[in-house]
């Protein structure tokens, strides 16, 4: 099975190369929580099942799930809502197995709507994504997206890139939804000839909290790509390389690279708070890594629907 003996085969010849692979836990894509959400009556009153990238678990249960247990650094997408009392579940991101055996991870760009009363209250539109860090449930409103996002993992490492198998399917359309919730879906236009995109970036930063219980920090390395064109086809050990340092002066820099300044992470309060980043400096020690793999490069509840990526086998690579 091609699955199962590609990676000790690749950590093999790639040794031959002073080189380490480090999987990341769980980024194999083969232990999965499956959570069975009851919606609220006024929704159907259906169950909904909402998939974790965590250790094996059956959880039947309306309850919020606790993230970054038993080492597992990963979170996503798909979320429990409870809105004035209206439950819902919301999943953008599902296991699927993998043609040559093995499970791997879908993600899918989906327009995701609330109907009350045979009536649509709510439309948002969703990217598949998968991240280092937790989701704080149960989400109450959809006005800020990233209100309830930990971004990140405590990490002190320094490797070279990040490895992973993907596929993709990229729509070409000049167009995309804006769907926010707030009023009905509307398909706007692209400028200067973009589209929806898949990407994958990884950062690694220098944090610190001040006595405000604000949190500032300094970007050690940056790994990032985006994927313009559909690729039906397994890449398996692509590699998104990780520069060290300031990158604005690279000829490959685009300004997506930089400080988005929308990441939060929760202080030592227990309070989600932005994350200030306010500069570069290859020499000092990360502190966190913060890791996205999403189906779509628009902002939250922005994109076009039907933009699909699959991943499989995360993993680090290091100098040895």
């Amino acid at each position: 099975m091609k699955k199962i003996l590609f990676l000790p085969m690749l950590a093999l010849s790639l040794s031959l190369m002073a080189e380490r692979i480090e999987p990341i836990p769980f980024g194999d894509m083969e232990q999965w929580a499956v959570r069975y959400i009851k919606e609220s009556k006024l929704l159907g009153g259906k169950d909904k099942t909402l998939y974790c990238l965590a250790p094996t678990d059956t959880i039947w249960d309306n309850a919020p799930y606790t993230f970054g247990q038993n080492g597992n650094p990963w979170a996503t997408s798909n979320a429990y809502a409870n809105i004035v009392g209206i439950e819902k579940a919301a999943g953008t991101m599902t296991p699927e197995a993998r043609e040559d055996g093995g499970t791997c991870c879908r993600l899918d760009v989906d327009m995701l709507g609330v109907k009350v009363m045979g009536m649509i209250d709510i439309q948002v539109l969703v990217s598949g994504t998968l991240f280092t860090g937790r989701n704080i449930e149960p989400i109450t409103t959809a006005a800020d997206p990233y209100q309830n996002i930990d971004f990140g993992v405590p990490f002190t490492g320094r490797p070279t890139a990040l490895m992973f198998d993907y596929k993709c399917v990229v729509e070409q359309e000049s167009w995309y939804w804006f769907a926010k919730g707030t009023a009905k879906p509307k398909k706007r236009e692209y400028e200067n000839g973009e589209i929806d995109e898949a990407e994958a970036y990884i950062y690694l930063q220098h944090r610190w909290e001040d006595e405000k219980g604000k949190i500032h920090s300094i970007r050690v390395g940056t790994g990032y790509e985006r994927f313009s064109k559909t690729q039906t086809e397994w890449v398996n050990a692509h590699r998104v390389p990780i520069h060290y340092g300031d990158i604005t002066n690279e000829p490959w820099y685009k300004e997506y690279m930089g400080f988005k300044g929308i990441e939060r992470a929760m202080n030592s309060r227990g309070k989600i708070t932005p994350i200030q980043e306010e500069g570069w400096d290859a020499t000092l020690e990360p502190t966190h890594m913060v890791i996205v793999l999403t189906s779509g490069k628009m902002e939250a509840f922005e994109g076009h629907e039907g933009n699909t990526l699959w991943v499989d086998n995360v993993c680090l690579v290091y100098e040895d």
